[in-house]
């Protein structure tokens, strides 16, 4: 076996047992223990797995986020959807929150009800309720995160104390058993003072956002009410989230809980 094809064999086994040993890839691939070690190292090189004392694991830690128009594309059609069925939440008359996620962009997209009040700090969002009949919208002010399209900063945050809504929807870079995580702390920071300022907190994630952990822990799932997703959870995930009694939506409509 050459040993690119011992390294993609390497990385399906890390994916099912999520640790490796040098004295395993020996018996596995009837190796040497240098070319083992070897193998690791060239695995490391390229950012695939993480060397622990005598193996390896996968990187647990997510570090690529993309820009607005890659995040935008990413999932579109689960994205779309989870939207949708998030939109449907809405009431006429309701005061809502939104945050820059690309999701809530969905749902911001599909909004049928009327007389809503929104408060948002991201600019798409701005614009697409601009064409929304009987919508009032107030723009969060601070720096603008021209990779993002979004604002965030001291500024926003306390603008935030402002304001008070029904409902806040937000999105999530990743989500694991310990809540949901963000690439830096000015996202975190945003986030969790839109929870301080809603009744109800509804994320919206679709499954590629499942099992990612980011830089920084955002909020555990005692500060979430809903979740909106496409996807049947895993045992855990769900039993995890269901502890915290946090009602659990699929995108198509299903509630979970029934």
């Amino acid at each position: 076996m050459f040993q690119e094809e011992r390294l993609i064999s390497i990385i399906d086994y890390l994916k099912s047992n999520k640790r490796i040993t040098v004295d395993l890839i020996c018996e596995l691939y009837d190796v040497s223990r240098d070319t083992a070690r070897r193998d690791m190292v060239k695995l490391e090189e390229q950012g695939r797995i993480v060397r622990t004392r005598g193996g390896a694991i996968l990187p647990t830690l997510s570090k690529e986020v993309g820009n607005y128009e890659q995040r935008l594309q990413a999932e579109s059609s689960s994205k779309l959807t989870i939207g949708k069925t998030a939109a449907g939440l809405i009431q006429d008359g309701d005061y809502i929150m939104m945050d820059a996620s690309t999701t809530v962009l969905h749902a911001a997209n599909a909004l049928t009800s009327k007389h809503n009040v929104v408060v948002t700090s991201s600019i798409e969002i701005a614009a697409i309720l601009t064409r929304k009949d009987e919508t009032t919208i107030h723009i969060l002010g601070g720096v603008l995160d021209s990779k993002h399209h979004s604002v965030y900063g001291a500024k926003a945050i306390e603008m935030l104390n402002d304001y008070h809504v029904d409902k806040l929807l937000i999105g999530t870079c990743g989500i694991t058993e310990e809540g949901l995580s963000a690439p830096n702390e000015e996202d975190s920071y945003l986030v969790r003072a839109m929870i301080q300022h809603a009744d109800q907190v509804i994320v919206l994630a679709d499954h590629s956002k499942f099992g990612k952990r980011l830089f920084h822990r955002v909020v555990g799932f005692e500060s979430i009410d809903i979740l909106v997703t496409d996807q049947d959870l895993s045992s855990e995930m769900r039993e995890k989230l269901l502890a915290s009694e946090v009602e659990i939506v699929l995108a198509k409509g299903d509630d979970l809980d029934d």
